[in-house]
């Protein structure tokens, strides 16, 4: 059975003033492929600016792509006209990272669910709309009278479920979460990400979990994907790259994970040097001015996403020669900062 999204060798270049009658391009996302299976959770993971959001809006058609292709349930969707991408905009809906600017601050919560159902006419009567609306509010846990309030009278996480019934409201197949619990407090987290995990349950969701925090994706996610100046350096299942990642940024990147016990042994990684610029990324491998592993062919020749074990592939020279470190096995318990 095919998957329900494919995204392959998907490019988003953004041009950018670079002088007086010059022009450079910004590599947001330049060549990332993987797919989605139905009521699967792929988290896509990686520092600020690495790109990981362009390809949520991308796969979403909120802009145009630069090359690339995103097919939905076996029908490419990148190069549909508005018109016949109005129908498949159902079936993809989006959870935004700010609870409070992506809802309307002029229309009652009762009308905000509604909108996306009233959009697609996939009630029969305003009886039937009134009850839909009712539903999905005892969905994602809101009491019945909140549909008759406004935004700014509900805390962050009511809000973002608010933000949650409105993307249930379409009947959607694909969820994408854009950083969608990084706002809220950790208790609120926790109750957002079990509400996600049990509608996914019940409903047969798909959801693209864009994230930065390991513990949480640790916790709700069957696959990851980290990303890395526009490119996925490595994709596997969720206890394969906690256990043992294979490439040297991952392990960068699961390193920088507070351990909650005092006075545990542990090995931090510390990379050199800062986040090359998307404007200019460094020829080779991506990586290579930061990586503590870096040898020749890195700097010379760009390594693709290659097969290293059970449907788990890494971007990495040094993996494909045989000679990555080992590294220790490690939980992400609580919130990872950026290495």
């Amino acid at each position: 059975m095919s998957a329900l999204l494919e995204v392959n060798d998907l490019k988003k270049h953004f041009p950018v003033s670079a002088g007086f009658l010059k022009t450079a391009k910004v590599y947001a996302v330049d060549g990332v492929s993987f797919a989605v299976e139905r009521g699967e959770t792929l988290a896509l993971v990686g520092e600020s600016g690495c790109g990981k959001s362009t390809v949520g809006r991308a796969i979403l058609r909120l802009f145009d792509i630069t090359a690339g292709q995103v097919v939905l349930d076996g029908q490419r969707i990148d190069d549909l006209s508005p018109g016949a991408l109005r129908s498949v905009r159902r079936r993809m809906q989006v959870v935004f990272q700010d609870p409070f600017s992506s809802l309307n601050p002029r229309m009652r919560v009762k009308d905000i669910v509604a909108e996306p159902i009233r959009n697609f006419g996939l009630a029969k009567s305003s009886e039937d709309l009134d009850a839909r609306v009712a539903s999905l509010l005892d969905k994602v846990r809101l009491p019945r009278d909140a549909g008759q309030r406004w935004p700014h009278e509900f805390s962050g996480g009511q809000r973002q479920r608010i933000g949650i019934a409105r993307a249930l409201a379409a009947e959607p197949d694909l969820i994408i979460c854009d950083e969608a619990v990084s706002a809220l407090d950790v208790s609120v987290k926790a109750q957002i990400v079990n509400l996600l995990q049990d509608l996914q349950k019940e409903l047969g969701l798909a959801l693209l979990f864009i994230s930065h925090d390991l513990a949480i994706v640790e916790h709700m996610t069957h696959r990851v994907a980290v990303m890395y100046l526009g490119k996925i350096v490595e994709l596997a299942e969720k206890r394969a790259i906690f256990a043992q990642p294979q490439h040297p940024y991952t392990q960068a990147l699961l390193s920088a994970v507070p351990v909650p016990q005092p006075g545990a042994n542990r090995q931090r990684i510390i990379l050199k040097g800062d986040v090359p610029s998307p404007i200019n990324p460094p020829k080779g491998c991506r990586f290579h001015t930061r990586c503590p592993h870096a040898f020749e062919r890195c700097r010379a020749e760009e390594p693709e996403l290659r097969l290293v074990g059970e449907r788990h592939y890494a971007a990495c020279h040094l993996v494909e020669e045989g000679g990555a470190p080992a590294p220790a096995a490690a939980s992400a318990t609580a919130p990872a900062v950026a290495p």
